[in-house]
């Protein structure tokens, strides 16, 4: 049966090879698990392309384009240039008319950000103190350098100013530079989401200030996610989504199997549960925030 009350999953990765026999069965079912809305997250050129078409499909289903920092090597200019036309496109819409688009299917530049876990120098270091040498394999096949995703970053950073568009960043072991550069950037100043947010409240305080959003998915159930949960327990549930990250991540119960937008209740119920507040109100407000960041009428 499906609820009055409908999560939007602000952060998912449906075109994930993990889905491709059951896509559109799964995606056609979440109403009946509660999912009213996703967003489809891109992360290079390609998967941008995806999550746009699948956009296209589905009435409830959204599109986030941009480059991951994994792939910040791939970002050329004219990606840049090709990801400006997509969104100008879009706000044209179907009836070729400028202002007579209707919803708009590209809601965000994103996923875009810095991770520094699997850099040469995150896996020399992880190495050292493991008292080993990184493996020449691991070297080898490490991600681009921080200086080539900072570059990109700013790219993105300065695209989505331009365009005026929220922005849905990624964030691992590079809390200080993704701040700043937010910040620089003016990144923030049409809004966004700092997706599976994993850094301190003291850091989660300082994006709620900016007026950003933060993702919190499957990890917020785990046993010895102490750090995700005192961030969800001290910032306003106004400045909270919910995501799955799908196929990743999903939460207690089903931890360990393929994630998809249907499991969000788990992560609702934990929230409820630290918040003092019910699940349905948890949905309620975590959905017209996710729309209120999209700009979702």
């Amino acid at each position: 049966m499906i609820k009055d009350v409908m999560i939007f999953d602000s952060h998912a990765h449906m075109n994930d090879e993990s889905f491709e026999e059951d896509r559109s069965l799964v995606i056609e079912n979440l109403g009946s698990s509660g999912i009213g809305y996703f967003t489809e997250i891109g992360f290079d050129m390609p998967s941008s392309l995806k999550a746009v078409e699948l956009a296209r499909r589905y009435d409830n289903v959204f599109a986030a384009v941009g480059f991951h920092p994994d792939h910040s090597d791939r970002c050329r200019e004219e990606d840049i240039i090709q990801l400006r036309k997509m969104v100008e496109e879009d706000r044209v819409g179907v009836s070729g008319v400028k202002g007579d688009s209707g919803q708009r299917k590209i809601v965000a530049i994103g996923e875009i950000g810095l991770d520094y876990h699997y850099t040469r120098e995150g896996i020399a270091e992880r190495a050292l103190k493991a008292g080993k040498e990184a493996a020449p394999e691991e070297l080898e096949g490490a991600d681009p350098e921080p200086e080539i995703q900072r570059e990109t970053f700013g790219k993105m950073l300065r695209l989505a100013r331009e365009l005026k568009m929220p922005i849905n960043v990624h964030s691992r072991d590079a809390a200080k530079d993704t701040y700043d550069m937010i910040v620089s950037e003016g990144g923030y100043e049409n809004g966004g989401i700092i997706h599976c947010f994993g850094y301190s409240l003291e850091m989660a305080k300082l994006y709620v200030k900016l007026g950003m959003c933060v993702g919190i998915g499957g990890v917020v159930t785990f046993k010895n996610s102490r750090k995700i949960k005192e961030v969800v327990e001290n910032i306003p549930i106004e400045n909270i989504v919910l995501e799955t990250d799908c196929p990743y991540m999903a939460p207690v119960p089903l931890r360990g199997t393929r994630n998809d937008p249907g499991n969000l209740i788990y992560v609702a119920d934990k929230i409820a549960e630290l918040k003092n507040m019910t699940s349905d109100e948890v949905i309620r407000i975590t959905t017209e925030n996710a729309k209120r960041v999209y700009r979702i009428g």
